[in-house]
């Protein structure tokens, strides 16, 4: 089977999830406060004999968002560790593909009142395939796929290797929707492991050091 059409399986899904969640972010949590603003403004009435008060207008200003409590999360199956912002959301999502089905492990968490979403979402390749394929090629394909199935557009890439000395690949992204994706992804002992930040360009520039920190922290934990 081509690995373009196994991994197209994958990343479409996880494009679909991080979408789903950016935009959830932006417009669930938003809309409390827009409507609030609403209320309270139509509850206000002065009368037309009293003068009305002169009108001061509030600078606005960019405040940076409230930090979470940060914890070390590991894995179910104990084969990787990372600081999340609080317990990771799981969700297991089959997909079945010519060479059979494939799992794919997703683990989300969203800060409150943040505009972004911490993912590792992993699969597992049959032991052949995992033995015969090249992790260097599984990397160049699943970015491809992951820019061509969320119409986006690369900002920067570079090689990398996780601190036990797998192959890896970081890359920066602008989707078609706008938002910033940041993902390492790992190949390691027959499985892909993508590590991702999704968020928006206006909070990003407040959260730049977090990610980084967050993906620093990613650990692929040998198999005993």
């Amino acid at each position: 089977m081509p690995l373009c059409v196994l991994l197209g399986y994958n990343t479409s899904i996880i494009s679909d999830i991080c979408i789903g969640r950016a935009k959830s972010m932006t417009f669930k949590r938003l809309f409390p406060l827009i409507a609030a603003a609403f209320v309270c403004g139509g509850s206000f009435v002065v009368e037309a004999s009293q003068p009305k008060p002169p009108v001061t207008q509030k600078k606005v200003t960019l405040t940076q968002p409230v930090q979470p409590k940060w914890q070390l999360f590991r894995a179910p199956d104990g084969r990787f560790t990372v600081l999340m912002p609080g317990v990771p959301n799981q969700k297991t999502q089959t997909q079945k593909t010519q060479i059979g089905e494939i799992d794919l492990e997703i683990f989300a968490a969203e800060p409150p009142k943040q505009e972004v979403a911490y993912l590792v979402v992993y699969n597992d390749f049959p032991h052949s395939y995992g033995k015969m394929t090249n992790p260097q090629t599984i990397l160049d394909q699943a970015q491809y796929m992951a820019l061509k199935t969320t119409k986006s557009s690369l900002i920067r890439q570079r090689n990398i290797r996780s601190s036990n000395g797998h192959p890896g690949k970081e890359i920066e992204y602008v989707n078609g929707r706008g938002k910033i994706i940041r993902s390492r992804m790992y190949v390691a002992e027959g499985r892909l492991y993508q590590v991702m930040v999704v968020t928006t360009k206006k909070q990003q520039k407040f959260l730049d050091r977090t990610i980084t920190g967050y993906l620093n922290s990613f650990q692929v934990v040998l198999k005993k």
